[in-house]
């Protein structure tokens, strides 16, 4: 009966899936993911927020966020505080700019809004449809290509370089060993399609790196974390400086980054799974997740790069995504443990996962320049400048101006146009400031 409701809900036999393989890929995405509460928490107490309360901040808007995204749009992408936008949150927002955090979480308040009625809209659909498919397919294989680098580096397979921006890490080291032990198992079991790989490669990773004196036990043995300390945090938005140029540019700023690296995020993911007429409800859930963020006090949710990894796990509906949001609610009682499982158990799968993502470049038209150079531009600026937003502004930019320059400015809707001309203003922004 239960099984019945589930199947209902979440259209399963539609998807071809089981409630048992979404349940598995929603445990592989949590424990992919999981690092975010530490990571998270660690960028936004640099921004004067309480560190516990910030841990307590990222799992409520990590569960909302998976909640919405499996409920709301029934696909398997999790939402959790995004990184490269949390930097922006506490060394943009608040130390340059001068804001305090109360009041940064008012512009993510606001930017939010600002999603939503965008995102509830025809607009998200002019938008969405106005982008050229190779800028599409090239923030599919630009996200590839990040999350590759972000797992050889915590693998410590590459580092950063003496004579060069990044180099080969000590092959000798442990943790490099492990990395590597661990890629073989789970580059093994992915190609022989072994039913829960990504769960056995966790596991087995973990039992790795504890053979080669990885892991500290005793590093579990700390405490949960307090609610008291984070209602603080809750709902501490500050209003005072509204009417501020400077507030208002943050939520210019922040509004750019969250809708176009959305509009990619989101995009590039339902392709992923072949799914792609969920995007309008996927984006929407992202927009109220990313509102309410300021209220819980956190920097804006985004759909993970490592949802990939929940559906190359056989994650195909809002099941996964919702598992997820529960283990994360579970995580505020067992973080010190969670903690425990160390990056070499987690790079392999990041690295397989991005290596999947890189075989959509074949759908780049590499015959006609004015496509493929903005293209190739994404792929590689989103990695080398380890910014999504960045990377996209730069393809989005380069794209009209191929276009005029070869004599086919009438290939480029108005919308492009104008979101070309918004990345441009934004970049002379940042240089005039």
């Amino acid at each position: 009966m239960k099984s019945n409701w589930f199947n209902k809900l979440f259209q399963l036999e539609q998807n071809e899936t089981t409630m048992k393989r979404e349940v598995l890929a929603g445990v592989v995405g949590f424990f992919t993911i999981v690092y975010i509460i530490v990571v998270n928490s660690l960028i936004l107490s640099e921004a004067g927020i309480p560190l516990e309360a910030a841990m307590v901040a990222t799992i409520v808007s990590s569960v909302v966020g998976c909640l919405m995204m499996g409920f709301w749009a029934n696909v398997p992408i999790l939402l959790v505080p995004g990184m490269g936008i949390n930097a922006l949150f506490s060394y943009t927002i608040v130390q340059s700019m001068g804001m305090s955090w109360q009041e940064a979480l008012a512009v993510v308040f606001v930017s939010g809004i600002i999603f939503m009625v965008i995102a509830f809209s025809r607009f998200s659909t002019v938008l969405s449809n106005s982008i050229p498919h190779s800028l599409k397919e090239a923030v599919t294989v630009g996200l590839g290509l990040f999350l590759m680098l972000i797992g050889l580096e915590k693998g410590g397979i590459v580092v950063k370089g003496t004579n060069s921006i990044i180099a080969l890490g000590n092959l000798g080291e442990p943790q490099v060993i492990a990395t590597i032990l661990t890629f073989l198992i789970a580059i093994f079991l992915f190609i022989r399609n072994t039913p829960g790989n990504f769960l056995i490669t966790m596991i087995a990773g973990t039992f790795i790196a504890w053979l080669l004196g990885l892991i500290n036990f005793q590093q579990a043995q700390g405490e949960a974390f307090s609610l008291g300390d984070y209602m603080g945090v809750f709902g501490a938005m500050s209003f005072d400086n509204i009417l501020s140029m400077t507030f208002w540019i943050a939520v210019f700023s922040l509004t750019m980054v969250l809708v176009f690296e959305n509009i990619g995020l989101v995009s590039g993911q339902v392709s992923f799974i072949n799914r792609s007429e969920k995007f309008a409800r996927a984006f929407q859930a992202n927009s109220v997740s990313s509102m309410l963020s300021g209220l819980f006090g956190t920097s804006p949710t985004v759909p993970a790069v490592e949802s990939t990894a929940s559906m190359a796990a056989g994650g195909r509906t809002g099941l996964t995504a919702v598992t997820t949001g529960v283990l994360f609610l579970l995580s505020a009682f067992c973080i010190p443990i969670i903690q425990l499982i160390p990056n070499s158990a987690i790079a392999p799968i990041l690295i397989i996962i991005g290596g999947l993502m890189l075989q959509n470049i074949r759908h780049l038209d590499f015959e006609d320049l004015s496509e493929s150079f903005p293209a190739i531009f994404i792929i590689a600026m989103i990695p080398f400048t380890y910014s999504i937003a960045d990377g996209i502004a730069i393809g989005f930019i380069l794209y009209p101006i191929l276009k005029i320059a070869i004599g086919k400015a009438k290939e480029i809707t108005l919308p492009m146009l104008v979101i070309a001309g918004l990345f441009l203003f934004n970049f002379i922004y940042q240089i005039i400031g």
